[in-house]
């Protein structure tokens, strides 16, 4: 029993995951797909007698009201599902209160859509239609099965780069057929040794081929929005390794000076990596890899990184559950796989260790945002730290095309042509004239062999640098 002093503090909170407020039963359908949700998602409470602008205007009939809304529950939700209802007095007003705990049965779905249209989630305050990969994957954590635990029957060991997999593991363990039991990278089906979905996801030869989405889609743009792309690369490796190479993309595009004009300064700086990087890997490990659509998404923006991977939270978990260190594995031969090679240090740190490292830096506040049937940890960057793109922001010495060039040279020196391959461009008058002259000019970038400016081994780099 909820005693008043909770139920004002309940009414006056944002509707939420766990939360939603409706006028009346005049509308059944739309009460019942958030009921169906709660009981398939995370739990959480209905309360009937609040209007949209949140003024408490309570039940007519609350006894009849009340009997109505289990029959309507019972009649029409499959499985069955016994919620608490209760009777409640706020500002001398009864209202109905509906409490949902996640349930052992799901998925649960309304009757009159059927199993396979009739199943809803719950999405930040939204009710959301599940498609069959989830509805799979609903049915699966109710069952205790991790999917990457399931067999590939048709796939053998040769499927496996065992070559590549062992050469992670050296110093560690030897890959023989029992170590690849223990790991579950392979499982038994049908009296013959098969790898695992999780094996193949790991350490398919056609990792792609099996799961169209399995891989890591890198950007960096060129402000706060999606408008305009300066890089990008597609990461197809190994799992594992990716964890590298999406770091390497990170760091490649980490600007050191707080804005363009402070170049010549050096003033040193860069993005929170540690942070990153846990980030990263709990995308790697945590990705719903059952769901199609698109892969895991790093974007890497002026003023945060965003790192976006499929799936939404598995039922029972809420954003606050991971804040607080709550940890539930969905894949756990990708987990037991990472665990061993030292990626992962402790379960369940990963996301408090985010929040973590972004105080201690000074950063804003991370977000965990269910976007979609995906995940978003972003990722923002202190003020001091973020890159000053446009010409507007910069001064009149420094257009954009210099600015691109100011970017890549943050890295190392280049010749001319790697310059304009790593700009994307082709003509080479183009690159001079707008590019390496106007920077040449402004004292901003400087040769390697300045005594010899014609040089065929000629380099740039920003200027005073060591």
């Amino acid at each position: 029993m909820m005693n008043s002093i909770l139920m004002d503090e309940l009414v006056s909170s944002p509707e939420s995951k766990t939360l939603e407020f409706k006028r009346d039963l005049s509308s059944p359908k739309p009460l019942l797909k958030t009921l169906v949700a709660f009981a398939n998602t995370a739990g959480g409470r209905l309360v009937i007698g609040v209007d949209d602008a949140r003024q408490i205007i309570g039940v007519s009939n609350p006894l009849d009201e009340e009997e109505r809304l289990c029959n309507l529950i019972a009649d029409c939700i499959e499985p069955r599902f016994v919620p608490n209802v209760e009777l409640l007095t706020v500002e001398g007003k009864t209202l109905l209160m509906v409490e949902v705990f996640v349930s052992g049965n799901r998925p649960h779905w309304l009757k009159s859509e059927g199993s396979d249209a009739g199943v809803y989630v719950r999405l930040g305050s939204t009710s959301r239609q599940a498609d069959a990969a989830l509805i799979g994957e609903l049915r699966r954590s109710a069952e205790g099965i991790a999917f990457d635990e399931m067999p590939m029957p048709d796939l053998a060991l040769d499927d496996l780069d065992l070559d590549a997999a062992q050469q992670l593991f050296s110093g560690m363990r030897v890959l023989d057929q029992q170590a690849l039991r223990t790991l579950k990278l392979i499982t038994l089906y049908q009296g013959h040794w098969v790898p695992t979905k999780g094996a193949v996801l790991l350490f398919g030869k056609e990792r792609t081929l099996h799961f169209s989405d399995a891989w890591v889609q890198c950007g960096r743009f060129i402000g706060t929005d999606k408008a305009q792309i300066f890089d990008h690369i597609d990461i197809r490796e190994h799992l594992p390794t990716a964890v590298d190479s999406i770091m390497l993309f990170l760091k490649k595009h980490a600007m050191r000076g707080a804005d363009f004009s402070t170049v010549r300064r050096k003033d040193i700086w860069s993005i929170p990596l540690v942070l990153l990087r846990e980030a990263v890997i709990n995308a790697l490990v945590h990705a719903d890899y059952s769901q199609r659509g698109a892969p895991i998404r790093v974007s890497f923006f002026d003023d945060r990184i965003e790192i976006e991977s499929p799936g939404i939270l598995l039922p029972g978990m809420t954003v606050e559950d991971m804040r607080q260190g709550v940890s539930r594995i969905r894949n756990h031969v990708i987990a037991r796989v990472f665990s061993e090679l030292n990626l992962i240090e402790q379960w369940g740190s990963g996301i408090r260790r985010i929040f973590r490292e972004a105080e201690e830096l000074g950063l804003p506040e991370p977000q965990i945002i269910e976007i979609g049937m995906r995940l978003r940890v972003v990722v923002y960057l202190a003020e001091a730290q973020r890159l000053v793109r446009t010409t507007e922001q910069v001064s009149e010495q420094v257009t954009e095309q210099v600015a691109r060039l100011l970017v890549i040279l943050q890295n190392g020196a280049l010749g001319a042509r790697e310059a304009m391959n790593t700009l994307g461009l082709k003509h080479r008058p183009t690159f001079l004239a707008n590019y390496l002259k106007p920077a040449l000019d402004a004292g901003l970038i400087e040769m390697t062999q300045p005594e010899s400016p014609k040089s065929p081994t000629q380099k740039y780099r920003l200027a005073n640098s060591p």
